[in-house]
């Protein structure tokens, strides 16, 4: 191995890049130095809100997050000022107990918190909803989600091999955005469903795992389709034998996928009862033991009856319609969707939360 040696004219030990990394202040990857003059400049982006303003805590050790503490940590993420504001709103969310934050940065589960941003905001701003919608090359994706990563290391105390004990992590744990492609989707936008207007600029947050990305060429029809998805989803999220997901799940369809769906005249909605109550598996089929250790056990059979989930001899891979989130994103070529699967949902763990972005 070649000697490494500090030169004339850089010396790491006096870095503030590498002084950063010893602190334990980043995600595995350099940071923005946040200088002060930095840090007004990032607090430029929301004139309105004063350093002190506390937005909340944040789990799992409940540190106060406020203005100028948000703002250190999007100087380090690299965004500019104009993302500010999405910041503070995703913060926010951050902060709401729905969201548990506690247990999501502390399961074994490996959840990010992924982000879907809709309204004016996307363009103002640059946000990516086109190709490679999931993927890296947009500053304001990359540095947007991963300013939330930073705020729940640097203000909610988690970091992996200390609090947060994900088993396998996931690459969204850098940053997990995804802006709607609006302009491409046959449908309102997303947050309309979530209580804001389409004038609106929102944030929803939703505790996620890795996205499954699912390939269809043939299917010319909405039912051929969802068929095709169902069945995809029924076999992947999770374990192929969790019926029923007792967490929630984003449905990320591509333009080209919610066009074809649209052109048989289904909404959002009829694609979420779709799924409800096309997706099952037999209870012989799901017989723990059978074919893998997983399955439905009898005393979820009495409770599944209550609720809705199993009908007769077959089980719903779905809780509930509701508990799927429809959302149009990629680019205008290719027939590929993808599913998130959620953590474990509703007073068990985590609720997806919306948060309208102060735009001045």
């Amino acid at each position: 191995m070649a000697t490494v040696t500090a030169s004339a004219h850089f010396n790491p030990a006096e870095d503030f890049i590498e002084k950063l990394y010893e602190q334990g202040v980043t995600d595995g990857l350099p940071v923005v130095p946040p200088t002060r003059d930095r840090v007004a400049y990032m607090l430029s982006g929301a004139p309105d809100r004063a350093r002190d303003e506390l937005l909340g805590t944040i789990g799992p050790q409940y540190g106060e997050a406020t203005v100028e503490k948000v703002a250190i940590n999007a100087v380090m993420a690299g965004c500019k000022p104009e993302y500010f504001p999405v910041v503070l709103a995703g913060v926010e969310g951050l902060c709401d107990e729905k969201m548990c934050a506690h247990g999501m940065n502390v399961t074994l589960f490996s959840a990010a918190p992924w982000a879907i941003i809709n309204g004016p905001i996307r363009s103002m701003i640059g946000l990516n909803g086109g190709h490679n919608a999931l993927g890296h090359g947009f500053r304001a994706n990359a540095t947007i989600g991963r300013a939330l990563r930073l705020v729940i290391m640097n203000i909610g105390g988690a970091r992996p091999h200390e609090l947060t004990k994900a088993t396998m992590g996931h690459p969204g744990q850098y940053s997990a955005v995804i802006a709607e492609n609006e302009e491409e989707s046959p449908w309102e936008p997303f947050h309309t469903e979530r209580g804001c207007s389409a004038d609106d600029s929102a944030i929803t947050l939703f505790a996620g795992g890795s996205p499954q990305q699912i390939s269809d060429f043939q299917s010319r029809s909405a039912e051929q389709l969802l068929w095709s998805i169902g069945r995809t989803m029924g076999g992947g999220l999770w374990n192929y034998k969790n019926y029923p997901l007792f967490g929630d799940t984003i449905l990320v369809l591509s333009p080209e996928h919610a066009q074809t769906i649209a052109a048989d005249g289904l909404s959002q909605k009829d694609v979420r009862q779709f799924l409800y109550e096309n997706v099952t598996l037999s209870l012989d089929d799901l017989k723990p033991g059978k074919e893998g250790g997983e399955g439905f056990g009898s005393a979820l059979l009495s409770t599944g009856s209550n609720k809705g989930f199993v009908v007769g001899d077959r089980v719903r891979k779905f809780r509930s319609p509701d508990s799927i989130f429809v959302v149009v994103a990629g680019g205008t070529a290719g027939r590929f969707s993808a599913a998130i699967p959620g953590w474990v949902a509703d007073d068990l763990g985590s609720t997806p939360v919306t948060k309208r972005i102060q735009v001045d």
